[in-house]
């Protein structure tokens, strides 16, 4: 099990550089947690006491607003960790963390994982460089609500996707995630019926298909043409 859990750690690219004394501690460290689906982690302003990696399904990050609204900052997948920021600065959170689906996680305590930092390099440079890719989306998405209509942000959206969760399928690429419609509006700064409709345009111009909740790209050159990437 131990030696499982190593090889596990091992694949995950924060933890690729680390010597094999440092993987022995961390698995030793290391805690697992299951999560039902839309099961909250933590909430904005919780102590930030521990970072997570996901494991196994699918995390978002949230913010809200007092009124209810919400918008998706993150969607993170298998291999991908979050909560470092509380590590590093100290405070509290800045967003929610909510489970999609049936997730797994491991965490990770604040003294072992600043430890971990002060003893591998590439730790802190891959930390640093996700710290300032995420800085960068942020100020992407405010841009994009700020000055493309929904139809632009929705096919920059989709793009994004089919290269992060996109797997190819004959000819198209599905979404290999359970998003539904709010949550996609969720991500682009829209209502839900916006983006249904968006949607329908977008399958009656052949760019996409849909079944149920499975969104599948069918001509992703179209979709980068339609929000001006190509």
């Amino acid at each position: 099990m131990m030696d499982n859990l190593k090889n596990i750690l091992k694949q995950i690219p924060l933890f690729s550089s680390l010597a094999p004394e440092a993987i022995d501690r961390l698995s030793r460290s290391v805690r697992v947690k299951s999560l039902k689906p839309d099961e909250i982690l933590f909430m904005k302003g919780d102590e930030g006491s521990a970072m997570y990696i996901v494991r196994d399904g699918a995390v978002k990050i949230v913010l809200s607003s007092e009124s209810g609204e919400e918008i998706i900052v993150a969607l993170l997948k298998r291999n991908d960790y979050f909560g470092v920021m509380a590590m590093l600065d100290g405070e509290s959170r800045s967003a929610d963390a909510v489970s999609m689906g049936n997730s797994e996680i491991f965490t990770l305590g604040r003294s072992d994982f600043l430890s971990i930092l002060q003893s591998d390099m590439n730790a802190l440079k891959t930390i640093l460089c996700d710290l300032s890719r995420m800085i960068r989306k942020t100020d992407d998405l405010l841009g994009d609500v700020c000055f493309f209509n929904i139809s632009v942000r929705l096919c920059k959206k989709l793009a994004e996707l089919a290269e992060t969760v996109g797997v190819h399928e004959g000819k198209g690429i599905v979404l290999d995630i359970d998003l539904t419609q709010k949550e996609l509006g969720d991500m682009v700064g829209a209502t839900r019926e916006s983006v249904n409709k968006e949607l329908r345009v977008l399958r009656e111009q052949g760019l996409i298909d849909m079944e149920g909740s499975r969104i599948k790209i069918v001509d992703l050159n179209g979709l980068l043409k339609k929000n001006g990437q190509l």
